[in-house]
Parts: C-alpha cells; sequence; structure tokens
C-alpha cells in the first residue's frame, strides 16, 4: 500500500482518503487475477477492467480533470496491475481532451461514457514516421463541405482494435504544418477505418496499427478550432505526464516491497539477506529515490490543480525523473530476487517488462529532459544573462 503521508504537502483530504480505498479495490479485483500472456485474453481482460473501473467511479477525476487523484488511483493501479494503470490512462488520454476543448454534445455521448466505462478510448497520434517529431505526421482531413475526409495511418496505438472511438489527429492544412494539425473524435464503426494488426509487446498491452481510407465524419466531430490539434495533443500530455510518473512510483513501489520481503525471508550463508549491509544499501537508495519521485510527481500534478498556466517543466521533470527511477528500482529488486526475480510468473519480472514503456510513452526520457534544458536556456537569454 502506498503511503501518501510522505507527499501529504500536496495533498488535500479527500486525496488521502482515496488511497486506502483504491488498494481496496486493487486487492478485491485485481490482486486475485492471474496476468495475462496471450494478446487475445489481454484484450478481453482489458474491457473487463475497463468497466470495473467506470462501474467503481474511478475515472471520474478524469472528467473533473483532478490530476492529483489520478495520480493516486494510477499510483495504485500501477502497485497491484499494469494493465489496469494502461487502461485507467488510456481512457484519461482518450477523453482529457475532450474534457478540454470538446463540445456539450460530445461530452455527454463519449466522455460520459468513458467515465462510466460503457466505452474505450484510444489516442491515436504517432504515425510510422512521426513518434517523437509530429511535425512529421502524413495523416490528412480534407473538408468537403460539411465533412471532413481523413486518410492516414497511425502505429503504437494502444487500445487499437478494441476502442469504441479514438481521439485522432490529422492535419487539416499539411502546408501550415503542426498548427494546422485538427483533432477529431472517430468511432470504431465509421466506414473506411480499419485496424490493420496487433503489435505484440514483452508486456502484455493492447496495441496495434489503424488506417483510415476515406473515413468521411461530420465537422461535428473535430474537437476544438481547426488548427488547434496540436495545441490540444500537447495540453493533454502536459496534463497527464506528472500520472506516468505515479505510474512509474506504483511499480516501483511493487518491486520494492517485493524485494524486502524476499530480503526478510531469505537466508543465505546463516543469516537473512536483509542483514547483510549490500541489500541494506540497495533497499535504503531504493526507498530514498522512490521517495524524491514521488515528490517530483505530487508536486507537478499539485500546480496544475492549483491553476497554473504552464506546468509543463515540472511535468517534465516528474515524468522523466520518476520512470529512470523505476527502472532502476525494478532492476535492483531483480537483483536481490535472484533466480526468483527472472522468473516469467513471478511479479519483479512482470514489473521489469512493464516499465521499460513508462521511459517512452508520452514522451520519451530525452525529449523531456530537452523541455527542461530550454527552459534553462530560454530563462538566461529573457533575463539578458547570457549576454
Amino acid at each position: 500500500m502506498i503511503d501518501l503521508a510522505t507527499v501529504r504537502a500536496f495533498l488535500e483530504a479527500e486525496h488521502l482518503e482515496l488511497g486506502p480505498r483504491a488498494h481496496a479495490f486493487g486487492e478485491r479485483e485485481l490482486a486475485r487475477h492471474a496476468a495475462q500472456d496471450d494478446d487475445e485474453a489481454v484484450r478481453r481482460r482489458a474491457r473487463e477492467i475497463c468497466r470495473l473501473l467506470g462501474e467503481g467511479g474511478w475515472l471520474a477525476s478524469v472528467a473533473r480533470q483532478d490530476f492529483r487523484s489520478c495520480c493516486v488511483i494510477r499510483e495504485v493501479l500501477a502497485f497491484h496491475s499494469p494493465l489496469a494503470d494502461a487502461m485507467f490512462a488510456l481512457q484519461a488520454l482518450g477523453s482529457t481532451p475532450i474534457a478540454l476543448a470538446g463540445d456539450d454534445a460530445q461530452r455527454r455521448r463519449w466522455l460520459d461514457g468513458a467515465v462510466r466505462g460503457e466505452t474505450i478510448a484510444a489516442f491515436a497520434m504517432t504515425e510510422p514516421q512521426a513518434g517523437s517529431d509530429v511535425s512529421a505526421m502524413r495523416s490528412t482531413a480534407v473538408r468537403e463541405g460539411d465533412v471532413y475526409v481523413l486518410n492516414g495511418t497511425k502505429t503504437f496505438i494502444s487500445n487499437a482494435g478494441i476502442a469504441d472511438f479514438y481521439l485522432l489527429f490529422a492535419l487539416t492544412d499539411p502546408a501550415a504544418g503542426t498548427r494546422g494539425m485538427s483533432a477529431f473524435l472517430l468511432p470504431a464503426d465509421t466506414p473506411g477505418f480499419r485496424f490493420v494488426r496487433p503489435l505484440v509487446m514483452a508486456d502484455p498491452h493492447p496495441l496495434g496499427e489503424i488506417a483510415l481510407e476515406d473515413c468521411r465524419l461530420p465537422v461535428s466531430a473535430r474537437v476544438g478550432e481547426e488548427g488547434e490539434g496540436f495545441k490540444l495533443g500537447l495540453a493533454t500530455l502536459d496534463r497527464l505526464r506528472p500520472t506516468v510518473g505515479a505510474a512509474a512510483c506504483g511499480m516501483a513501489g511493487r518491486a520494492l516491497h517485493e524485494a524486502l520481503e524476499h530480503a526478510l525471508t531469505r537466508e543465505q550463508f546463516g543469516q537473512r539477506l536483509a542483514d547483510f549491509q549490500i541489500t541494506q544499501e540497495k533497499l535504503g537508495r531504493m526507498s530514498t529515490d522512490l521517495a524524491a519521485a514521488r515528490l517530483l510527481v505530487y508536486r507537478a500534478a499539485w500546480e496544475r490543480d492549483g491553476g497554473e498556466a504552464r506546468t509543463d517543466v515540472q511535468a517534465a521533470m516528474a515524468k522523466s525523473f520518476a520512470t529512470e527511477t523505476a527502472q532502476t528500482i525494478v532492476d535492483d529488486a531483480v537483483q536481490i530476487l535472484g533466480g526468483r526475480g527472472v522468473l516469467a510468473d513471478h511479479p519483479v519480472d512482470r514489473l521489469y517488462r512493464s516499465v521499460r514503456a513508462l521511459r517512452i510513452y508520452e514522451g520519451a526520457t530525452e525529449i523531456q529532459r530537452l523541455i527542461i534544458a530550454r527552459h534553462l536556456i530560454d530563462g538566461r537569454i529573457d533575463d539578458g544573462s547570457a549576454a
């Protein structure tokens, strides 16, 4: 169970109360279920988890844009089930643009359904040649009267093949680059939409490729103004990046928990592993690094909830530090567990496979550090101190 007392300064009473409730949900609905390795089984379980999240009211914080609650929930879910955390994250990614810029009809049809767990969302931005470099996007949306005609391919799309709708980005003015990008709500049953194939990861996750072939959407399917898609996408990622850090903390916390339990019960050379100083050094470093990561995560969410106009630097620090730290903590846990830590059915081995993706999606660590560095450099230029 996560210790919210360590980040109490950034939380309100309702957040402190939320942690134990989320943990009870995890124990009841997630911990007792065996992890799935087959892609089809994972997709079935993902739908079931989405329903459970909706029925339990856990997605309401997404509609409220309460990011500290999102962080608490993601940290607990990731502790119990990386797949459950992923489903929460994907509902948030697909829904946040609607919460930020959607009209009343879009909110009623798509946002409310996603929050109730009745519809599954996907966020479709990445393309074969456009990952971190979003300006390389080639998907187009050509307006013809009161409809847009969409064409293109998206890849590495989480929930591809099981999503009921896609929050999809395409160019309405290719000559304008990112300034010509718009966002659309694409129902999965739209003629011309095609689920091309699943992309199977080492860590089971519903991932895949989709194609758009003359998909016709009404103008009412556009989210926000034409040409505002890039800005909307960045605003969404800026808000949700601290929650990725929270998920990393949840995985790291579970790894630390498993390592400590093993160290306290495993005997080597006549004494417990926990009695060896080298083990104590690892445990002490793991705990300290996790505490530091959590402080960065909840500070970023606190500033966003407090109404700060821009939290891109805080979000970048939280996401990059927490995910890199979690990778190290999980790796240390594998070392402490030894052979048990690399057995395919052990929680730490699954965490080892799960945590790696966090360092890439929603902006790779290297991109986050560029954001931080650019902030430093621009600050020096603006105040004239670099002259």
